[in-house]
């Protein structure tokens, strides 16, 4: 997978995770970063499941996984804060 198709991956999987996780008012670059992160982290949690995939929607799935799950953790730790609307 090129640079560039990490990228945008990346970023379609941030936006999704944000729809999913009803997460309001995100930049592109908020998402980007989330997606790529939530990549790192998708791989390693689905491999602890025993599953894995493969080609691009197989990336898609794993990279928005894991961006849910960031989204998830980072919640627990902060608490129940107000979300902005």
């Amino acid at each position: 997978m090129g640079f560039i198709t990490f990228l945008i991956l990346g970023l379609v999987a941030g936006s999704l995770a944000n729809a999913v996780m009803d997460r309001t008012g995100s930049s592109l670059g908020s998402s980007l970063i989330l997606g790529v992160i939530g990549a790192m982290i998708g791989g390693p949690l689905l491999g602890l499941l025993g599953l894995q995939a493969g080609g691009a929607i197989g990336s898609l799935v794993t990279a928005t996984i894991g961006a849910v799950a960031l989204i998830w953790i980072v919640r627990k730790v902060r608490g129940n804060r107000s979300r902005s609307k």
